[in-house]
């Protein structure tokens, strides 16, 4: 029997302009994380005042991605791209502005605006991802524009370690808040230019592509008939319960994914290693999780999309378990592993929830699984409390024979075995039909 393609000749310009999508909000997500250390030191802020950073960047996903989803039942999934990338640019060139002020709460506001245009991308692209060709290949193909994500990752982590990170003059100060007030002011100016540069550059650059998708012919998949009502299409998602069970999987995901790469710094301090080495370490991640991508989306021909994520959320259980009762670098090793494992949970969880939906419906439920990303501010916040038991080090005490730090990742654990139990029930229920 002809296996239908992945992606059709027809369509395949629009799918690479689509495909670019997930590379661009990418390198938002790797180029910002960095941002929470570099205003923690050029304003003098608390760790709690710097986490608006991620509360500002990951609140604009959670607020708006419903707002998304209902624009665009009325209007095309063009348009609502169109949209996602004018807040982007929006919300980049807003750190121009930010900078002049020197003021906190205003690079706060440019997040925040900048990630309503991510959330808007995100609940266009991936289920537009979905419907660009047979429903057989659905997930495979969702995985294949996933792929390209993760190169946004290693771009943006790259841009700021290079050109902002290591560019920061108060970062060369040992005690910065000692310093007299005409040199503080002199550096601060200098180093929010230096954070405010990448982000100008970037607006510029996704006005670009603002215009190439306004010029560009992309395909429609009206379906045919009236529009369902908005009830009605809330009322089927929520007696869905791999929809339900799905929304879980990615909130728990996206919060193991950020503590696993957000903690890696953590868990290095531990045993001696210094940030710029532990950022190396950070990369060989994303490099991981790039080439997981190109292995999990070949996979994904042979053997079906719940047992394939079992098989992952398992050998990411496998990894964290080393993570955590392993001191030293074979640890740190176990734990940049997780990344590969990682790779193919949010596309394969995504195209899994929304199987068997109707375009409207897929609209409507991309809305939560976009939302479950608040899964990454909520998570590593409960990890770090877990990391601060002894005190504000990270292996001020021992459980079990090992740092707090190592004792954190059994929060990531507790994730990735719930995702595994989702995967073997998604693949039993499709055996069962199967035989029924």
């Amino acid at each position: 029997m002809h296996k239908p393609k992945v992606v059709s000749k027809n369509v395949l310009i629009p799918f690479i302009l689509v495909t670019s999508l997930f590379a661009l909000w990418g390198f938002a997500n790797a180029v910002t994380d960095p941002m929470v250390q570099a205003f923690k030191k050029v304003l003098e802020l608390s760790n709690s005042q710097a986490a608006w950073v991620q509360m500002a960047f990951y609140g604009g996903y959670f607020c708006m991605a419903l707002p998304a989803a209902m624009f665009m039942r009325k209007y095309s999934y063009k348009v609502g791209i169109l949209i996602g990338l004018g807040l982007y640019a929006i919300g980049a060139l807003m750190f121009y502005p930010a900078a002049v002020m020197e003021q906190f709460w205003f690079f706060c506001f440019g997040l925040y605006v900048l990630t309503f245009g991510l959330a808007f991308l995100e609940t266009a692209a991936n289920p537009y991802a979905l419907v660009m060709g047979p429903k057989e290949t659905a997930t495979q193909r969702l995985n294949l524009a996933q792929a390209f994500n993760p190169l946004g990752l290693i771009a943006g982590l790259f841009v700021a370690q290079q050109f902002v990170l290591k560019n920061l003059k108060s970062d060369d100060i040992t005690d910065f808040s000692a310093l007299d007030e005409a040199s503080k002011i002199l550096i601060k100016t200098s180093d929010l230019l230096v954070i405010r540069n990448p982000y100008v550059i970037l607006g510029l650059a996704i006005l670009g592509v603002f215009v190439l998708f306004l010029i560009s012919k992309m395909p429609q998949s009206k379906e045919e008939g009236d529009m369902p009502n908005i009830t009605e299409t809330f009322s089927v998602l929520f007696k869905n319960k791999e929809y339900k069970l799905g929304v879980l999987a990615q909130v728990l995901y996206v919060g193991a994914q950020i503590m696993c790469w957000t903690y890696i710094y953590q868990y290095a301090e531990a045993i001696n290693m210094d940030s710029v080495t532990a950022g190396y370490y950070q990369m060989a991640a994303f490099i991981l999780f790039t080439i997981g991508r190109a292995v999990g989306t070949y996979l994904l021909r042979f053997i079906s999309s719940g047992k394939l994520l079992m098989y992952f959320a398992v050998l990411a259980m496998v990894f964290v378990c080393a993570t955590i009762l392993i001191k030293g670098v074979i640890g740190l090793y176990s734990l940049v592993g997780v990344s590969f494992c990682m790779s193919l949970m949010f596309p394969t969880i995504y195209g899994i929830a929304l199987k068997g939906l109707t375009e409207e419906q897929s609209k409507v439920g991309s809305a939560g699984l976009v939302m479950a990303i608040v899964g990454g501010a909520l998570m590593p916040k409960l990890q770090g409390e877990i990391i601060d038991i002894g005190g504000n080090g990270v292996a001020d005490v021992n459980i079990l024979s090992v740092p707090e730090v190592n004792i954190s990742f059994a929060l990531p654990l507790l994730c990735f075995a719930y995702i595994a139990w989702y995967g073997k029930k998604v693949f039993s229920n499709y055996e069962n039909y199967i035989d029924n």
